[in-house]
């Protein structure tokens, strides 16, 4: 990148590493303080660094109150747009506030304040965003699990987090059908060692009639309006910015979840710096993120980024395709106006599978909708080629975890707008120092592949430790390279500084003694006409260690011969990366085994097709009927 076209880019990033302090704390004037911090970050005991310890705020005031403080209560804080029910529903800020402070009222009844716990165990309903704000508004901690996951899991959650409340629903609804709540919680209270004291139920009568409370001994069930008629309103809370606002669970490689916990100062400025100058969002915009309140997008980019900054979010309920077509987002974002969406790359394939020439986009006016944009994995380039054909509008990815709880690197469309290149993200983030690392922590140069890493102390905003488990967070993140947060991912920064991420470093895999990403390979195949999503996992090999092995779902009305697509691939990898991979296994699948958040689960396919017994199956898997079709041919290619 010339300096002419990254001076703002380059001026904002360096700044923000060398004087964090100075460009902290002048953020930290958009943000309503009842003490405003002198410091930015304290790196008194590292790898725990706290940012702005001497500040307090409440993050409920500042997503809500001070809008409607400033004239603006009439406006769109949600619009909730059920496409399984049917159900569509405006909440103004003014409307917001009086149902926050009311719930905070509700839950302060049940003993709730500071420091508490309260889970929330919802389906994505506006309440579900109520939960959350209400329980910021009394300095209280909220951990969101996203709603139907089973009982033992929920019951891990409760365990770990020892909440004083559960807030939940009646059900949930999936395009196919309902799932209800009750008999998961109930089970879930069963299985605890922890007895939370009640129970509050964001009714579905409509949905779900004649649901009796479960009978759970030590706590009392109640309906939401109850809870509400019998409280009075809740003001905000002012606690410090070191205080948690939520716990986030993520999966771990022990099998239990590791609760990622955010704070409440660091958060909020953070998030709020990045809706306009990574997505060029402004107050009374219109920002859809298409995601759920039990992943950190929808922590982050539903709830608080949108409301902190005074834009109108929109809470979707409804899937990419089947509820009803794959125009279904398409639907969403023209009726509403929406001037950004953002989702994940798997939804974007998901519509491309179904729609491959992209007619329904035509069928809808999307001439608010400015920008695509996509994380919770690489969006390949033939998947942003698709979309940036079809939408003609820019097409952005931004890559970052639930850890960091927002990008680590992204093309800052508010800031300054760069050139795309297919398969990258753009830059660092302003706040994150980041690098490639060899083995031993050698910085690499551009263009070498290696472990991507950020220098301590990462931004404000990412996790501030893992609940009560200060081993584990030292253990999982910091241990790797000494003075670095370990992403876990694999990648490289080209001469450019434009960022490639090629997957988690254990899905590099080791053919013969060369070190091959499989994600490279994967790149390489979705570039081929016929398919609409590709895993590249390496299997156990007597011979070289390691051979990779592709599993391939086609688009929609694709009717392909198996052996002369897989001739197809096979040339197609060779030719880009050589014989070296010795690629040439490929099987056509019906799907793919997912996450709920559209991660595909390479790790447990590779250890099912290595023979490994009592594989632990994640949680969040979206459909295990799609894992038991696939793994007789996982295990006939191990």
């Amino acid at each position: 990148m010339s300096d002419s076209t990254t001076s703002t880019y380059d001026a904002t990033h360096r700044l923000s590493i060398s004087d964090p302090d100075a460009f902290w704390l002048d953020v930290a004037g958009d943000i309503d303080w009842t003490t405003a911090p002198t410091t930015a970050v304290d790196g008194s005991r590292p790898p725990f660094y706290r940012w702005f310890p001497d500040g307090e705020l409440n993050t409920s005031y500042n997503c809500v109150d001070r809008h409607v403080a400033a004239g603006r209560g009439e406006q769109a804080a949600f619009i909730y747009d059920s496409a399984v029910t049917g159900i569509k529903e405006t909440i103004t800020y003014a409307q917001l506030l009086k149902q926050v402070e009311e719930f905070a009222g509700a839950l302060a009844v049940e003993g709730v304040g500071r420091g508490d716990r309260v889970v929330i165990y919802m389906p994505m309903v506006p309440r579900a965003a109520v939960a959350m704000l209400a329980c910021a508004r009394l300095g209280a901690v909220h951990s969101v699990v996203f709603g139907g996951f089973a009982a033992p899991e929920l019951a891990i959650r409760i365990d770990d987090a020892r909440p004083k409340v559960i807030v939940t629903s009646q059900g949930g609804i999936e395009p196919t059908r309902k799932v209800p709540y009750f008999p998961m919680v109930a089970k879930a209270l069963e299985l605890t060692r922890h007895t939370p004291g009640a129970v509050i139920v964001a009714p579905r009568h409509d949905q779900f009639p004649d649901m009796a409370f479960p009978d759970t001994p030590g706590t009392t069930w109640s309906y939401w309006d109850e809870a509400v008629a019998d409280s009075e309103p809740a003001a905000p809370v002012p606690v410090k910015a070191t205080d948690p606002l939520y716990i986030l669970y993520t999966s771990g490689t022990t099998g239990l979840p590791k609760g990622v916990v955010r704070d409440n100062g660091g958060h909020a400025v953070a998030l709020a710096w990045s809706m306009w100058n990574v997505y060029g969002i402004r107050p009374g915009d219109v920002w859809w993120t298409a995601s759920d309140v039990g992943w950190v997008v929808g922590h982050s980019y539903i709830v608080y980024a949108p409301l902190l900054v005074g834009a109108t979010s929109v809470i979707y309920e409804g899937k990419p395709v089947g509820t009803p077509d794959a125009g279904a987002f398409w639907r969403v974002a023209s009726e509403h106006r929406a001037v950004a969406l953002f989702t994940a790359p798997t939804a974007v394939r998901a519509i491309r599978k179904e729609d491959p020439e992209g007619l329904e986009i035509g069928k809808y006016d999307l001439s608010a909708m400015r920008t695509l944009y996509c994380a919770g994995e690489r969006l390949d380039p033939d998947t942003y080629q698709w979309a940036t054909d079809n939408l003609g509008k820019p097409v952005v990815d931004n890559w970052w975890q639930t850890e960091t709880g927002w990008p680590i690197a992204s093309n800052l469309r508010g800031l300054e707008p760069m050139p795309i290149k297919p398969g990258s993200p753009t830059v660092a983030v302003p706040g994150y120092d980041l690098h490639v690392l060899d083995a031993d922590g050698t910085p690499l140069p551009p263009g070498e592949e290696g472990n991507l890493a950020i220098k301590l102390p990462m931004a404000p905003g990412t996790l501030a430790g893992l609940w009560e488990d200060d081993e584990r967070f030292v253990s999982s993140y910091m241990s790797v390279f000494e003075g670095y947060y370990s992403t876990g991912d694999g990648g490289y920064i080209d001469e450019d500084g434009y960022v490639f991420v090629m997957g988690r470093t254990d899905d590099v895999i080791n053919v013969a003694g060369h070190r091959l990403s499989t994600g490279s390979m994967e790149a390489v195949i979705a570039r081929h006409p016929a398919v609409a999503e590709v895993a590249v996992i390496g299997v156990k090999d007597h011979l070289k260690g390691q051979r990779p092995v592709g599993y391939v779902v086609l688009k929609s009305g694709q009717v392909r011969d198996p052996d002369e697509l897989r001739s197809e691939l096979v040339a197609m990898v060779r030719d880009e990366i050589g014989a070296v991979a010795t690629f040439r296994d490929c099987t056509v699948v019906q799907g793919l085994p997912k996450t709920r958040s559209g991660k595909i689960l390479r790790k447990t396919m590779r250890q099912i097709a290595d023979g490994q017994q009592d594989v632990a199956v994640p949680s969040t898997i979206e459909d295990p009927a799609v894992l038991e079709a696939l793994a007789p041919f996982l295990r006939q290619q191990g």
